[in-house]
């Protein structure tokens, strides 16, 4: 029999943890390997733990879900990132896969769906939550070329560009850039005008199909 699965759980709530705990522990073929109620605790503890995969919960208090995934990847942990979370609509859902997320599923996730996943990324291949696959693949269609708007944008507007596709507010951009937060909202009105898309996510979307943002 092969080795089970190592899963690994992060996220802030106890309740949550516990019944992935006891649905993981009811499985033949995977092993609870551990659990953080935070970013900052997860990329602590990730080396010691050694999982396979984590489930990833995006929104928490201090170091969110994006961030904390990027930390483990540069600690140059191989886990797969099956982020589990409440929203399919936050603008993060472009970053999380930047972010090197091998999945992305709800938390009203039937638990067959939620195995099934579990081992479709630690063999190697991404599984997406139907309401997120059908957006991300609306958001993406379209020609291959850059749009003519694309091409207009001032340097400046291609660092907002790539703050956004890093899932950053105006605020965090501000910040990021020294400038103000005033500054960066102009340079998104912009982006959004010349880019001709209607709102963030569409355009850190645009920006990853079109490897604007590296």
């Amino acid at each position: 029999m092969a080795n089970p699965i190592r899963v690994m759980i992060v996220d802030d709530h106890a309740v949550v943890r516990q019944g992935l705990k006891s649905f993981l522990r009811a499985q033949d073929d995977v092993e609870f390997a551990g659990e953080a109620s935070s970013g900052e605790e997860a990329v602590g503890v990730v080396g010691e733990i050694d999982p396979n995969v984590i489930l990833m919960d995006l929104v928490m208090p201090g170091m969110d879900g994006v961030e904390t995934m990027k930390r483990i990847r540069d600690s140059g942990s191989d886990a797969k990132v099956l982020v589990l979370t409440s929203f399919a609509e936050d603008a993060q859902i472009v970053a999380a896969v930047r972010a090197g997320a091998s999945g992305y599923l709800l938390k009203d996730v039937r638990p067959d769906e939620l195995i099934s996943a579990i081992r479709a990324v630690h063999s190697g291949d991404a599984h997406l939550h139907p309401s997120v696959a059908a957006k991300l693949m609306h958001e993406v269609a379209g020609p291959s070329g850059p749009r003519p708007g694309a091409a207009a944008l001032t340097a400046r507007e291609l660092d907002v560009l790539k703050a956004l596709t890093r899932g950053l507010s105006n605020k965090e951009i501000a910040a990021d850039l020294s400038v103000a937060e005033k500054t960066v909202k102009t340079h998104v009105s912009a982006i959004l005008r010349k880019l001709q898309v209607a709102d963030r996510t569409q355009a850190a979307l645009y920006a990853v199909r079109e490897r604007l943002d590296t």
